[in-house]
């Protein structure tokens, strides 16, 4: 099959599902109406219950850390790691690192110093929305 033949085959597919969803849509078939949600307000008191459900959700502990950089190495490579030798990370020097909870990317930052401590300074905050859809 020569790749004119695939491509012809790729537009006549994309043809067809276009043709189908106009027949969709046209069609009445399908009738979508919005969910009715509950409004979700602040200002809503909690109950004994719910605030109990809350407390221990809040005490779970999590695991953050902060990510410089990553590199794949043979393991021929790694046995022959010493005291002094360097390893080349697939991140640029200035560029922020990867704040991790559990393993999941949360936001990115900068590397501070308070008090002789490191600390990181979080620069940009993935949105929950974003990380909910890592999560699939």
């Amino acid at each position: 099959m020569s790749e004119q033949d695939g491509m012809d085959d790729w537009a006549a597919a994309m043809a067809e599902q276009a043709e189908t969803e106009d027949g969709e849509q046209n069609s009445g078939e399908h009738d979508v109406q919005p969910a009715e949600l509950d409004e979700f307000s602040e200002d809503a008191p909690m109950s004994s219950e719910e605030k109990r459900k809350l407390d221990t959700i809040l005490d779970i502990p999590v695991t953050i850390s902060m990510e410089v950089g990553r590199s794949q190495i043979s393991i021929r490579n790694l046995l022959q790691l010493n005291q002094g030798s360097v390893v080349e990370l697939d991140r640029v020097a200035g560029e922020p690192l990867d704040v991790l909870v559990n393993g999941t990317l949360i936001a990115h930052g900068e590397v501070v110093v308070v008090n002789d401590k490191f600390g990181i300074r979080l620069t940009d905050v993935i949105s929950q929305i974003e990380r909910i859809k890592k999560l699939r």
